[in-house]
């Protein structure tokens, strides 16, 4: 086989070199363009993860100052209405020392009913304001005192339980609002309509899911009449909290009350 002239082994020599150079280019082109890409979206996360923390800041200053308001109101509602009524119900003790007619003292025991009523209701809603209360061992131990100091004067018996509770587990201030009214509304209920003579009182906590249960020992609830007013409310206010409640009527009324904390 004839061997090829000089010149052509050169030119083919300096066109793979070529190639070769070319091929190195091209890739050291594709790694800077994808270096430059890297950098470019780690650039794009940096911004947005600077601004996610400035957009939670901003809310955090924004907690912050409704949490400073709610305090400021539940002073405000301690140191002037609350002074404003006791000295009315000490106004109203005074006189009734001074009446003789006996009308007028029963007018002036509705007072006395009714300033206790305010102070009570008062009360309930600096709980409420209270963010220091935003716990379930709060929302437990002041829903056991509340079902206790109703219940005292009748003749129903309070049992209560915990399971599971973490006395820490935050709670926010609407939840705990909320199932507050429940009990009351349940309360009211078992006290006037349900003829028994014993309640238990349950708190049930399962990982993220709080569960609050009331169950008595009375009559029941008749389904063939239409849910009242106060069924449809704590429903409704379990449904705004994206919870849950559930009525059963075996041995008595059973009251389910379930959130996800």
């Amino acid at each position: 086989m004839k061997e090829l002239p000089f010149e052509i082994k050169f030119i083919y020599l300096t066109a793979i070199v070529i190639m070769i150079c070319f091929v190195i280019f091209i890739v050291f082109v594709i790694l800077m363009y994808n270096r430059k890409q890297l950098l470019f979206l780690k650039e794009k996360q940096l911004k947005e993860s600077e601004y996610q923390n400035q957009l939670l800041q901003k809310e955090l200053e924004k907690q912050k100052s409704i949490e400073k308001e709610r305090e400021r109101i539940s002073h405000d509602m301690h140191d002037d209405l609350g002074a404003g009524i006791s000295a009315l119900k000490l106004q109203a003790e005074f006189l009734k020392q001074r009446a003789e007619d006996e009308d007028l003292k029963s007018d002036i025991d509705e007072l006395l009913k009714t300033s206790e009523e305010m102070n009570l209701s008062m009360r309930e809603m600096l709980w409420s304001l209270n963010s220091g209360n935003d716990t379930l061992g709060s929302f437990v131990d002041y829903s056991k005192m509340y079902a206790y100091n109703f219940l005292k004067k009748t003749k129903i018996q309070l049992s209560t339980e915990n399971e599971n509770v973490v006395s820490e587990t935050m709670i926010s201030t609407e939840q705990r609002r909320n199932l507050f009214l429940c009990l009351k509304e349940a309360l009211n209920n078992a006290y006037k309509h349900s003829l028994s003579t014993q309640l238990k009182l349950s708190f049930i906590q399962k990982d993220k899911e709080f569960i609050m249960k009331i169950s008595d020992n009375g009559i029941g609830i008749n389904h063939e009449k239409s849910e009242g007013n106060g069924l449809r409310n704590m429903k409704r206010r379990m449904q705004e909290q994206n919870g849950h409640c559930e009525v059963t009527t075996e041995n008595g009324t059973h009251l389910f009350f379930r959130i996800n904390l």
